[in-house]
């Protein structure tokens, strides 16, 4: 638990430096580029197909009946759009993760490394294409959980739970790999995984609540059409330092972890040769 709050309070702390505010804005820009573009080729044709797709629904059309009784037919024209935004959440989730980790996470790792582990050695336990492919699998089997588990969401607690457990075992999985790649072995690497997994799982987790946060703002720019432009870049820039602290909190904790078990490795090491040479039977 120490290991825990102290990594979380150095990462908010290291988030508010102007290196890592101006580091976020390249990938928001990146980001923002690829939301407005996709949204001025594709928004009104997804709009249409989903509108149609709630009209002629058999199921609804009582509802809209009943909506429409007490003067709340607008409703649809809303309901949309929103249904619309919440089926991109998570493609520009994921692409904010990916462009955090590739652009803004070797940066942040090498940062922590100067300041609080000079000493560390660097075995450099994966490469970046090694990396790269961890992360692209990791996305693929999030993306497939998180459409497996699409009907689920249609129970009330569940639609708040599925989510945030799968975007948390993804920044898990991601980030982890990511602080360690550069210092740690294969092998250091496993075992900090096998110790500290319900930690770093719980601190993905987290991070995926925080998440829900840029949802509601991103959302709420259909309801406030002439902040839309506004909103969405504000909503981006939101999940990009989400993720920036993400990958600082797994940096600093994963770091502070791989120098806690060479500590013990070198005090074992002696005792084991000790052992070695008192058991050593004469010749």
């Amino acid at each position: 638990m120490h290991l825990l709050l102290d990594s979380f309070w150095r990462a908010v702390a290291y988030c508010l430096r102007p290196r890592i505010i101006l580091l976020s804005v390249l990938p928001l820009i990146l980001v923002v580029t690829l939301a407005l573009g996709l949204g001025y080729f594709f928004w009104e044709a997804a709009i249409d197909q989903v509108t149609l797709a709630l009209e002629s629904s058999e199921l609804l059309k009582s509802a809209w009946l009943w909506l429409e009784g007490i003067g709340a037919g607008r409703l649809k024209t809303v309901l949309a759009p929103l249904i619309v935004i919440f089926g991109a959440t998570p493609i520009l989730v994921v692409v904010c993760l990916m462009v955090v980790a590739v652009g803004m996470s070797p940066v942040m790792v090498s940062m922590v490394a100067q300041r609080r582990f000079p000493q560390l050695k660097e075995l450099r336990g994966a490469s970046f294409v090694q990396s790269a492919l961890w992360s692209a699998g990791s996305t693929l089997l999030a993306l497939l959980a998180m459409v497996i588990s699409m009907p689920l969401w249609l129970v009330p607690p569940l639609v708040l739970v599925l989510p945030s457990l799968i975007w948390g075992w993804l920044t898990y999985r991601v980030m982890a790999f990511d602080a360690l790649a550069q210092h740690a072995s294969a092998q250091e690497r496993q075992t900090i995984f096998r110790e500290h997994r319900l930690w770093l799982l719980g601190m993905g987790v987290f991070t995926g609540l925080l998440g829900a946060a840029p949802s509601l703002v991103w959302a709420s720019g259909v309801l406030f059409a002439a902040a839309f432009v506004i909103l969405v870049p504000v909503a981006i820039w939101i999940y990009t330092l989400i993720f920036a602290f993400a990958s600082l909190w797994y940096t600093h904790y994963c770091l502070a972890a791989l120098h806690a078990l060479r500590q013990r490795s070198e005090v074992a090491a002696p005792v084991v040769e000790a052992a070695t040479v008192i058991n050593v039977d004469p010749l």
